[in-house]
């Protein structure tokens, strides 16, 4: 059997780029979003361990590792049934240099058809090389191993950052409501965190609060905002007064800010507030921050967008409709979308920890927001679909209710990542369409297979 290969070279030495491999996260970060795959175990050594993803239909595939050579070479083996009943892998995973830099080489001998497995390997070059790059980035401005705490670290955003933040060296913390599981994991209460929580602990990246999709009923309301307040309250007056605790802590935020309509205004972060149900939950909750920016730590709000992932957020929605040739624009379309990809709202987060620079609130949106035609437009382009359904303001206000509609789905805001720039923070995708197309696996381009 003839092995398939797929080869890229990346801007490290061989020994970084191994060491990489070996941390936790490594076969989380290389996972294409767009497959139906979790990542229930990894690996805990490139030499003997076994790293175990499950499939829909309750499958699961455990790789077995072997023929470890540092920094040159290791092995994994399917070996599970009754996967490997049918299937046949074995994948080498090769570290050549070449001149200061590292050639990554993927050796797959499979029955599985080389067609089915292009995208995935061309994201997972792709993706090694911007990681890489972005955290080497970090550590030449600064960036040293943290210990940093996270809530929400299992939700759309959390689940991304975390693995980032391990295969760069850090160690994270997970604040989590129930039964902690390991030493990695503390149990923490929203309402009254535990007076040690954020003992030994460098940053805090506070991420939890309950969706904010759904109908803007008395309920959901209370939900969203009783979520975020009070507990981000808590959290940041905790780490104010925990004396060898954080130095840094990072809240998410979101661009409802501005309100739910400003126009073609051009918003950037001095930019007043906006009018609304979330624009006064937006206010309120980077307010709750005070705690910890009035005992001296580095508080970073992260005023997001629209987060584009297949594993969540709009994309999630959108992505089968268009996939099918059934999407289009929303209304007229003349609604501004800001927009963000999941892996440059990562190095937003991974900034946020390292660069002193950085405080107070943050956009986290790309360079290029867009209106909504064009946003249909490039994800039908993306897919080779038409879009030509558009869904009339009915249809949201039929679902979200008439607030809902207004404040989510026709929601209009033209952001501007000013703060960023001004940092010289360089974005993986600022514009829209390379951004899907990695996100889909409809990459141009990618490994040499």
């Amino acid at each position: 059997m003839r092995p398939q290969t797929w080869s890229s070279v990346v801007g490290l030495p061989r020994s970084d780029v191994f060491a990489w491999h070996e941390r936790p996260g490594a076969v989380t970060r290389l996972t294409p979003p767009w497959l139906p795959v979790r990542i229930v175990r990894e690996a805990t050594s490139l030499a003997d361990g076994e790293a175990v993803l499950g499939f829909p239909l309750g499958l699961r595939w455990v790789a077995r590792h072997s023929a470890c050579v540092p920094p040159a070479r290791f092995v994994d083996e399917l070996v599970s049934a009754p996967l490997r009943w049918g299937i046949r892998w074995r994948h080498t995973h090769e570290f050549q240099d070449e001149g200061p830099w590292t050639r990554v080489t993927d050796r797959v001998e499979t029955t599985v058809p080389p067609a089915l497995l292009r995208a995935m390997f061309a994201y997972r070059h792709r993706q090694l090389g911007m990681d890489l790059a972005a955290q080497a980035t970090a550590r030449n401005s600064g960036d040293r191993p943290m210990v940093v705490a996270m809530t929400g670290s299992r939700g759309l955003v959390g689940s991304a950052l975390v693995p980032f933040l391990t295969t760069a060296g850090h160690r994270v913390v997970r604040l989590v409501r129930g039964r902690p599981g390991g030493p990695d994991e503390r149990h923490w209460d929203p309402d009254a965190p535990a007076d040690d929580l954020l003992r030994g602990v460098d940053a805090v990246v506070h991420l939890a609060g309950a969706s904010i999709a759904g109908r803007f009923t008395e309920k959901h309301r209370t939900a969203v905002r009783g979520s975020r307040i009070g507990p981000t309250r808590a959290l940041a007056e905790l780490a104010g007064r925990t004396g060898d605790g954080p130095k840094v802590f990072v809240c998410a935020s979101a661009i409802g800010y501005y309100g739910a309509d400003r126009g073609d205004e051009v918003l950037d972060e001095t930019s007043a507030r906006g009018d609304g149900f979330l624009a006064d939950v937006v206010a309120d909750w980077e307010q709750a921050t005070a705690g910890a920016a009035q005992a001296g730590l580095r508080v970073v709000n992260v005023r997001t967008g629209l987060v584009q992932s297949p594993r969540g957020g709009t994309l999630r929605l959108f992505y089968p409709l268009f996939a099918t040739g059934l999407g289009g624009r929303l209304g007229d379309g003349r609604m501004w979308q800001s927009w963000i990809g999941i892996d440059d709202l990562v190095d937003v987060y991974h900034r946020a920890l390292y660069d002193s620079a950085l405080s107070g609130p943050v956009n986290a949106v790309a360079p290029g927001a867009v209106r909504n035609t064009e946003y249909t437009a490039t994800l039908a382009g993306v897919l080779h679909r038409p879009a030509v359904l558009p869904v009339p303001s009915l249809g949201p206000r039929l679902l979200l209710g008439r607030a809902g509609a207004d404040e989510l789905a026709e929601a209009s805001q033209r952001v501007f990542p000013a703060a960023l720039l001004a940092t010289g923070h360089r974005f993986r995708h600022p514009t829209l369409e390379p951004a899907l197309r990695h996100l889909l696996g409809r990459d141009r381009t990618g490994a040499h297979g």
